[in-house]
């Protein structure tokens, strides 16, 4: 399916009688998913700022965030190619879906993917770099997660705890990853908005890791595929 396909579905809010019977699957138009975004304007901008959306169909909500905030990467950071790249995969490693229909999470990703692309490609044409790419590509398939939010498992013959990947900047252009369990993240939503590296002066109760990684170049995010 093109970007262009996608977009034609994505303002569908309907895609057929079965799965509204089976799933409730009803997509929110455009005109009010920027009106309910604009209620929180300011952390839609904000490069760092993490959204989940735990029923995120093909992507109507995350993908007017990360049109937001790539609007705000190329005001600030369009000139110099590396500030931009660093600061586009922040962006998108920023977002996160569930959705239960694998086609859905599927196409949100290739959606959000696009989005960035389209924007790399017009900024540096020539000049883009596969590794950039790459990284995107790694940080959505695990940001996407074919799963239920309520069950709080993926989907499949053998349903597993969903997992979610932080992604921290440290050092500029060096990234940390660590993966924690959404039904801890879910016990102390309050880390849901909390980089869990920053230094806020407050006890905040940071969950513990199933895995963490050692700090790698932004550019290098991809090689784990």
């Amino acid at each position: 399916m093109t970007i262009f396909e996608q977009m034609e579905t994505a303002e569908k809010q309907v895609i057929s009688k079965q799965r509204v019977a089976d799933y409730g699957e009803v997509y929110t138009s455009k005109r009010e998913v920027r009106a309910m975004l604009d209620l929180v304007r300011r952390e839609t901008e904000r490069i760092e700022s993490r959204f989940l959306e735990p029923a995120c169909g093909t992507g109507n909500f995350l993908a007017e965030i990360l049109e937001r905030k790539l609007e705000v990467v190329v005001m600030r950071y369009g000139k110099v190619q590396l500030e931009y790249e660093r600061n586009a995969v922040l962006a998108v490693s920023s977002l996160y879906g569930i959705d239960i229909l694998e086609d859905n999470i599927r196409e949100c990703s290739d959606r959000l993917f696009e989005i960035f692309n389209q924007q790399y490609n017009q900024l540096f044409a020539d000049l883009t770099k596969q590794e950039c790419q790459a990284a995107v590509r790694y940080i959505l398939s695990r940001n996407m997660i074919h799963g239920d939010a309520l069950t709080l498992k993926t989907v499949g013959e053998n349903p597993q705890p969903i997992i979610f990947s932080e992604w921290s900047p440290v050092n500029g252009s060096m990234i940390k990853r660590r993966d924690f369990a959404f039904q801890e993240l879910l016990a102390h939503e309050s880390m849901m908005e909390l980089p869990l590296f920053a230094d806020t002066g407050e006890d905040v109760f940071i969950p513990t890791p199933v895995k963490d990684f050692p700090v790698v170049h932004f550019l290098k995010i991809g090689d784990r595929i």
